[in-house]
């Protein structure tokens, strides 16, 4: 069965308008749902999927944060460690409530989409997935990974990371966070002590993408070295930021001759 794409865009339109679209925040999400839902159809297409795989592929992407938005009108953050899951929020949305209906009528997609919204923000996946769900977690979950890039240039600091502009200017960079981004993986939110770590963990994501074309799409956004490009009056944190634009630029002409 095929994807009714405008139906599933019109159900997220309508589910979106519940809330505050004149929030900033809110509108942070529509924009960013549609950006992933858009990179996830480029990455499947990119694997030469036919068109229906990369209909589901980009329904994946279209539903992977309707959670965010209750997320936000409960706790007035995005911020799990302070709230919630988002991830299992909107699994919940979506399969507890029943809305997934809004979108499509076959039920035979659920347990796929269900794992894949579910999993999307995880340090890891399970190892016991088959390939083809894995497949679908990774296509949405490098989709994510590269517009979150995005966001955290184009939302001051400040707001993402609920910090003060000078607290912002004087952060060190805790060594661990140091350390697992030259280990090239993502950084454990637990190793995160101050305000510049949540940058580096943030470009330490483009370690962890799983397709080629994942890694084009950094490359030609830009997003990346903006985020690199950390505003500091530390020296220390200088010297370090400008030895990771460094190692990140080594490391991605390697995977992208």
């Amino acid at each position: 069965m095929t994807i009714d794409r405008r139906r599933a865009r019109e159900a997220f339109a309508g589910y979106a308008a519940r809330y505050n679209a004149a929030d900033p925040k809110v509108k942070l999400k529509i924009d960013h749902t549609y950006r992933v839902a858009a990179l996830c159809d480029r990455i499947a297409a990119s694997l030469g999927l036919p068109p229906e795989e990369r209909d589901l592929a980009w329904l994946c992407g279209l539903l992977h944060d309707v959670g965010r938005f209750e997320q936000l009108r409960r706790y007035g953050t995005f911020n799990d460690a302070e709230s919630i899951d988002h991830a299992a929020m909107s699994a919940r949305v979506l399969f507890e409530e029943g809305r997934v209906r809004d979108y499509l009528d076959d039920p035979s997609r659920d347990e796929l989409l269900r794992t894949a919204v579910a999993w999307h923000s995880a340090y890891r996946l399970p190892a016991e997935l088959d390939s083809r769900t894995r497949m679908f977690c990774q296509i949405l979950r490098d989709a994510d990974k590269v517009d979150i890039l995005r966001v955290n240039v184009e939302v001051p600091m400040e707001e993402i990371y609920n910090v003060s502009t000078e607290a912002l200017r004087q952060s060190p960079v805790t060594p661990e966070v140091l350390q697992a981004f030259y280990g090239h993986h993502c950084v454990l939110r637990s190793l995160k002590r101050f305000p510049a770590d949540n940058a580096v963990g943030h470009a330490s994501l483009v370690f962890e993408l799983c397709y080629p074309e994942s890694l084009r799409a950094v490359s030609e956004q830009g997003w990346l070295w903006k985020l690199l490009d950390f505003p500091t009056a530390n020296p220390a944190t200088a010297e370090a930021f400008a030895a990771m634009r460094a190692e990140m630029h080594r490391w991605l002409a390697e995977k992208l001759p």
